[in-house]
């Protein structure tokens, strides 16, 4: 068994081998489906190492958005052509996200964005929760996971703990949580990926501790894991997912997966009018951007294509493709990924922040350079057509454990299946032109 293959099962609950097909990763075929990468700047082609922020959307998802734009859209519930299609469209998108996450598809409910789903539910969580009740939140997370959390604790008067990582390899303290956990712990709210640092958590040993020590509910950030490996809802043991389609290769949307019978138990901020069923329907306030569930299901339709080129024989249904699609990308980010690591071990003057190797880590890399402030560093790969971040990434609260804030946090490349090996050796090349 590959080390990835070992992380995949205890993050996502897969259980078949990373190489589940014998064809190699047609990276062709694939950049073809993405209009974006072909844009060039002055005669320079760009470098997309930004996925992490949000990744380039597919050509599917775009002729998914403009079919349903140009052919007639309305609103949902009428009993006219237009309205009719409409609510074909948006079952369609809600079962195929469903597929993605193994779930049902009455249990997965769209929003403008993660944090705004987030937020939604922590405010009709926190309604039963009493003084002196306990919630876990994490010093990894991106601030969409922490927030909405605090505040709702604030309204209720209750205790926040938290979970810290090591610094030193980006790693969660999970040896800390059982002395978190007590009788009034409500909530654990936990990334499956660090958008800072990479670092890849093992949820199902995070759902296992708590299970076993409290009745908590337990929250999982997917924003930066679900676009790398396979997710497997049920496999996690988690109560509630959430993750952005537009980190996917898809539109700019939230999604938000729930456990059927907590959510038909939940009672939500929401107009009268709206309804209960599907279960998680009750969380979808207001009418929705039904250009952007069609944009989600071109997503899907993308990914199963990407099934069906690695795999030798045609996949049994859409879930399998999917399965197949991710592992193939998982292993051929791996590779990337080591790649852009062993060339940054190379630079001297390059600090790297989280894990050291793609054993436990998506790839996202995190880094400062000595005598530059990574603003500075942007800039310079920007006018090197090499599109990066710098700063917090509204990742507060690793960036303040690490002590970086002050100085201008970090700088943050990230990679996806549609980068190559020469955009990462063109980086590294630039890199080393730096750090010299």
């Amino acid at each position: 068994m590959t080390i990835f293959e070992g992380k995949l099962r205890s993050v996502s609950g897969a259980q078949e081998p990373v190489a589940q097909a014998s064809r190699g990763f047609p990276i062709v075929r694939v950049r073809e489906n993405f209009p974006a990468l072909a844009t060039r700047d002055d005669g320079q082609t760009r470098v997309y190492f930004d996925a992490p922020g949000g990744t380039q959307i597919c050509r599917q998802s775009i002729a998914r958005m403009i079919e349903h734009l140009e052919t007639g859209t309305a609103n949902s519930g009428g009993v006219f052509q237009t309205s009719r299609d409409t609510d074909a469209l948006s079952v369609a998108a809600h079962q195929a996200m469903a597929d993605l996450l193994n779930a049902e598809a009455g249990e997965i409910a769209f929003g403008p964005n993660m944090t705004s789903l987030t937020l939604a539910l922590s405010r009709a969580i926190a309604r039963a929760w009493q003084p002196g009740d306990e919630i876990i939140l994490s010093r990894l997370d991106h601030d969409a996971n922490v927030t909405p959390w605090k505040l709702a604790a604030r309204d209720r008067r209750i205790t926040v703990q938290w979970l810290d990582f090591d610094p030193q390899d980006g790693q969660l303290c999970l040896d800390m949580l059982p002395s978190l956990l007590s009788r009034r712990t409500r909530l654990v709210a936990v990334a499956c990926a660090s958008n800072v640092l990479g670092t890849l958590s093992n949820v199902e040993q995070i759902a296992k501790i708590v299970r076993a020590q409290s009745d908590a509910l337990i929250f999982v950030d997917a924003v930066q894991s679900v676009p790398h490996i396979v997710t497997d809802v049920e496999a996690l043991g988690a109560d509630f997912l959430a993750c952005s389609p537009y980190k996917s290769f898809g539109p700019h949307q939230g999604v938000l997966w729930g456990r059927r019978e907590l959510l038909e138990n939940l009672a939500v901020y929401k107009l009268r009018p709206s309804p209960d069923e599907p279960a998680a329907a009750k969380l979808e306030t207001g009418t929705p951007s039904f250009e952007a569930q069609a944009g989600v299901l071109g997503m899907i339709e993308y990914l199963e294509w990407v099934g069906g080129e690695v795999s030798d024989a045609k996949p049994a249904d859409r879930r399998t493709a999917l399965k197949y699609a991710m592992n193939a990308c998982l292993a051929y980010e791996h590779a990337l990924g080591e790649r852009l690591l062993d060339g940054l071990r190379k630079q001297n003057k390059v600090r790297l922040y989280g894990p050291p190797s793609m054993q436990d880590r998506v790839p996202t890399f995190a880094f400062t350079i000595e005598g530059y402030e990574p603003k500075a560093v942007a800039q310079f790969l920007a006018k090197q057509g090499v599109h990066a971040w710098a700063g917090h990434f509204y990742g507060v609260e690793p960036v303040s454990r690490l002590r970086l804030m002050e100085r201008g946090g970090l700088v943050r490349v990230g990679l996806c299946h549609y980068n190559t090996a020469d955009e990462v050796d063109r980086f590294i090349e630039l890199m080393a032109g730096l750090s010299g």
